[in-house]
């Protein structure tokens, strides 16, 4: 008998039915989600250094780098998963020192978040640093701490009041004046002579000036509406400003693609003397988008006299410039596409800013003048983001691409160079990693909907395999055809890839109302709260997959958390047909209690009839219809969802007697502190689909 003709027969089936399948992954979730995530990067005014903080599987910590190598350092030396933000970098003017902000902001009821369950005291302090990591003091709890420009104070906000220290000083900081409303985006003066910021009245905002001199606040131009985002001339005589008309019907989660015009003002500072610079035309480009660039102002004066700013006149997010003087906006930034981060130049006479103009699922920098046409810094198959610039010119930013994660790196004779290609740990499974494919769908209203598509590698022709939707949150968002610019989204990127390495076809779906394809997109009629016409483009995607040759029509599953969340628990309730399996991460349920938690002053009964659209246009009014078993995951200090919006949910689903899991985190809040708890979502997810897609 030959050593073939003794394998049982069962051996050379099973080796078959192995052949017949792709190639399922060999890494696991925690690998795919072990590489740091990097944030905060800054860059000092002098002395060319830049710095950021990398969370490194939950433990975060500020590292360094400076000219000529910029080999980094790190500064600071907290250890473990103990959920603890850090951030609001910002360098003295000399960069000898850093201040920053460690812990999180409290919920409603004034709590810090803790998900750690640590036994010491928690605060958010700010700390400051030297640059060589030495001399660590806490100089006061609060947030948002800027230094003077002669580097000799530190100002900053602590129960909605600015609050003020001298950097030598041994005692923590004091209150530097009081006044009513709540305040914030400080802005020093050049000279420092004067610190701008924006008093918060609830429905109408002032600019506000504190004169050192004389001890004084200052309103320029006081009036009925809101403003913000104040920008000082280059000389400090002045100061610009955002106006934004008063609402009082505007709500949250529903169109806005018209309003009073908003309007730039600037002011005298010295007479108080104001007038307006520039007012937005009726129509399309009127409403203010108050997100659309991510950067600390929306309003820059730069040293030509000319504002830059934000404007949808051609219904897309551009820069414009108009003359400190007043007179005609110019378009700075034409094409179809979007401008983001955005930050002044060093020499205060240009802006550099990421877009997705030219390429439209991903993001590279550009920079620009009231004088001069775009240049482009960037390009390739690399997302780009948070552009800085050193004194010396050299600009650098966070870049990812489809297989590596995201790292800080510097422009150096046209390329990009990494600086820390060493903390990706060798185990993360970048060659393992699928490139994602650019897809067009079409909702079930016929409206053509942007994705991203992630096949399983080596799958072979006839292979049918089981498929997964996923909808990212916000809904201001854009998933892009690489590992995403914020964390949330860097990670939901990871869990598609791991779903892929598994086996699943999965698709992810750039629905109506998230960013980066226009206004009229992203501001889709009837959308959320006001008829849910998101929804058509679930059931688009449902069909797209179950009509496509490699996918199991009956074997399709969806997931997303908070809004992607909500349109999970959409699609389960509304098309049960459609959907064997679900996982809704922390989902709106309600838009009338959700709507409420963002505005306390929303009563349903005194808006019978929008109220009446919103609970409509969420899942919970079709629980009746819901078949399919769901995953819950959420976190019970959740300041953006409700913890009770799963708490209602899986009340009605056990009277349904529809089956659920649940995965509940004490203490954690909506974007998870914990490592260990983005593991364990994302392991039970990828067992929750193995088990009711697959098996």
């Amino acid at each position: 008998m030959t050593a073939s003709s003794r394998i049982p027969l069962f051996f050379f089936f099973a080796i078959a039915l192995l052949c017949s399948r792709p190639l399922e992954a060999q890494f696991s979730i925690e690998q795919v989600l072990a590489a740091p995530f990097p944030s905060a990067l800054t860059a000092s005014p002098a002395g060319n250094k830049v710095a950021w903080v990398l969370n490194d599987r939950g433990e975060r910590n500020i590292f360094i780098a400076e000219a000529p190598g910029y080999k980094p350092v790190q500064l600071s030396t907290y250890q473990g998963d103990e959920g603890q933000e850090l951030g609001q970098l910002s360098f003295s003017p000399a960069g000898e020192q850093l201040v920053f902000v460690r812990g999180g902001a409290p919920n409603s009821a004034g709590e810090l978040p803790n998900p750690a369950q640590l036994p010491e005291k928690i605060e958010r302090g700010i700390w400051v640093i030297g640059a060589d990591g030495k001399e660590l003091k806490k100089i006061g709890t609060g947030a948002y701490p800027r230094y003077s420009p002669a580097g000799d104070k530190i100002a900053y906000l602590s129960g909605g009041q600015v609050h003020l220290i001298a950097t030598d000083s041994l005692k923590e900081g004091t209150k530097l004046f009081h006044t009513r409303g709540s305040q914030g985006s400080l802005r020093w003066s050049p000279d420092g002579s004067q610190l701008a910021f924006v008093s918060n009245r609830g429905g109408h905002s002032f600019i506000g000036v504190y004169d050192f001199s004389s001890g004084e606040v200052r309103f320029p131009g006081p009036s009925v509406d809101r403003d913000m985002h104040p920008a000082w001339s280059p000389d400090g005589k002045q100061i610009a400003w955002i106006r934004i008309p008063y609402n009082k019907d505007a709500l949250i989660f529903a169109p806005v693609r018209e309003a009073e015009p908003w309007s730039i003002w600037a002011a005298d500072v010295a007479t108080g003397q104001s007038r307006e610079v520039w007012q937005a035309a009726p129509g399309r480009g009127s409403a203010f988008f108050p997100n659309g660039l991510v950067s600390e102002n929306s309003l820059f004066w730069i040293t030509d006299d000319n504002l830059i700013f934000p404007w949808e006149g051609d219904g897309w997010l551009h820069l414009y410039a108009v003359p400190a003087k007043g007179g005609q906006a110019k378009l700075l930034t034409p094409g179809e596409g979007e401008v983001e981060y955005v930050m002044q130049s060093t020499d205060c006479k240009s802006l550099i800013y990421n877009t997705n103009i030219g390429d439209i699922d991903r993001r590279h920098l550009h920079q620009v003048s009231a004088a001069t046409a775009p240049k482009a810094l960037s390009a390739g198959k690399g997302i780009e983001w948070l552009p800085v610039q050193t004194s010396d010119g050299t600009v650098f930013c966070l870049r990812s691409d489809a297989r590596t994660p995201a790292r800080p790196a510097m422009l150096k004779n046209g390329q990009w160079q990494d600086l820390v290609p060493d903390r990706i740990p060798t185990t993360f499974p970048s060659a393992q990693l699928v490139e994602p494919q650019a897809v067009t769908i079409t909702a079930a209203d016929g409206m053509p909907i942007p994705c991203q598509l992630f096949l399983p590698p080596g799958s072979r022709a006839g292979q049918k395999h089981p498929a997964v939707l996923f909808f990212h949150g916000g809904s201001r968002r854009q998933m892009l055809l690489g590992f995403n610019y914020g964390d949330y989204y860097h990670k939901a990127y990871a869990l598609n890839q791991y779903l892929a390495s598994r086996g699943y076809v999965v698709l992810s779906v750039n629905f109506r109302s998230g960013i980066g394809y226009g206004m009229e997109f992203r501001e889709a009629l009837n959308y959320g709260a006001t008829g849910a016409s998101e929804f058509n483009d679930v059931v688009g995607a449902a069909l797209y997959l179950k009509n496509r040759s490699d996918v199991d029509g009956e074997r399709i599953g969806l997931w997303g958390g908070s809004y992607g969340g909500y349109l999970t628990a959409m699609g389960l309730a509304k098309t049960p047909d459609l959907f064997r399996a679900g996982v809704d991460i922390h989902g709106v349920h309600d838009w009338n209690n959700v709507v409420r938690n963002f505005i306390p002053s929303y009563d349903a009964n005194k808006r019978a009839d929008w109220a009446k659209v919103a609970y409509g246009s969420s899942p919970m009014p079709f629980v009746h219809q819901w078949k399919s078993p769901v995953l819950l995951i959420h976190a019970d200090d959740d300041r953006n969802v409700p913890f009770n919006e799963t708490v209602t949910l899986a009340e009605a689903l056990r009277k349904q007697n529809v089956y659920f899991e649940q995965l509940i985190f004490p203490d954690d809040v909506h974007n998870f502190l914990l490592h260990r708890n983005w593991v364990a979502a994302y392991e039970a997810t990828a067992d929750f689909f193995e088990r009711f897609l697959k098996n």
